[in-house]
């Protein structure tokens, strides 16, 4: 028997430690990305305007935290080194990722603009940071927790299947939960945010993460398995052979990282912060420069910000130490 994050770990590690290309249309997911060339380029482009309002430091570290096969990042450091030429010279990237293929696969789109790999946000090296991370909290394991009769139980792992044991060292849980009730918790998400915010009230910078999640409190059970862009498997059926993640609770990792001294803007929706960003301005741009691609350009920015694709389900946090006020795309209307 196993404890639910436990047996996630083992499960994604596995997953992206076996070689196999995850994304795209041959693989098993599509992320933002990989859907719209202008994710990577606006998102670059609130660096820069937040690098700007830092004082322009030289050398600036620019992160990002699970950068799949490293589209986003090429992205953004194309898009910076014709718009906004002084911030790509000062940036310095930093990846972090565990996954050694993933890792090659960086190096082989990338190249020399990577200045370093990392396993974890510690690892970082000191000084005044920008750090993006897209689909990278729904990856980090949970714990689950389960109402019954008035008392919370955890979901254990036992041959495949979920087993309930009493929730001896469970975080604080809502008293007043109905029975059959689930609650989710990411603990790996909470040290992360907590780190990072930490690090962003003292040394200074700022953190973009969007991610698919509920943007007010919320219950229930929304771990998923993925395999072949095939949604509703079994999450314990073959461990490492499929991509397992689920829905980050939004408000309560807002809270964490203001109790470790950041500032937190949002979540809001994805869509919502792209429109407000440009791109698709940026898209129609690309579109007409392409014209047999169009279609194409535009229907995947559409993806991206439409209530029916990605832009309701998906949100956005923006994490910033205190001198920077609301970050772009946050501002109050």
């Amino acid at each position: 028997m196993e404890r639910l994050d436990r047996f996630m770990a083992r499960a994604v590690a596995a997953y992206y430690g076996r070689g196999a290309e995850p994304f795209g249309r041959a693989g098993d997911f599509t992320t933002a990305p990989e859907i719209s060339q202008a994710f990577g380029e606006v998102l670059g482009a609130w660096c820069a305007v937040l690098w700007e309002r830092m004082g322009r430091p030289d050398p600036v570290i620019l992160a990002e935290c699970g950068p799949g096969r490293g589209t986003l990042m090429a992205d953004a450091l194309r898009a910076l080194a014709q718009a906004a030429p002084a911030f790509r010279a000062a940036a310095r990237v930093h990846l972090v990722e565990q996954s050694q293929s993933l890792r090659a696969a960086q190096a082989r789109l990338l190249g020399a603009a990577v200045t370093a790999w990392h396993d974890d946000v510690a690892t970082l090296p000191p000084g005044p940071m920008l750090l993006l991370g897209n689909e990278f909290l729904d990856a980090l394991p949970i714990r689950q927790f389960i109402r019954r009769a008035g008392i919370w139980q955890e979901r254990w792992v036992a041959d495949g299947a979920f087993a309930e044991r009493p929730a001896l060292d469970a975080p604080d849980l809502p008293a007043d939960a109905p029975d059959g009730a689930v609650k989710e918790v990411s603990e790996p998400a909470f040290a992360f945010m907590r780190a990072l915010s930490a690090r962003l009230a003292a040394q200074g910078g700022a953190a973009l993460l969007v991610d698919y999640g509920a943007a007010v409190p919320a219950f229930g059970d929304t771990l998923q398995a993925v395999r072949a862009h095939r949604t509703g498997l079994d999450p314990l059926a073959e461990p490492g052979t499929r991509d397992l993640t689920a829905h980050v609770d939004f408000p309560a990792l807002a809270e964490a990282a203001r109790g470790a001294g950041a500032n937190a803007f949002g979540p809001i929706p994805q869509g919502l912060l792209l429109q407000r960003l440009g791109l698709m301005t940026r898209a129609a741009m690309l579109a007409q420069a392409r014209p047999r691609m169009a279609g194409e350009i535009l229907s995947g920015a559409e993806r991206l910000v439409t209530s029916e694709g990605m832009g309701r389900l998906f949100k956005a946090l923006a994490l910033c130490d205190a001198r920077l006020g609301p970050p772009p795309g946050f501002e109050e209307p």
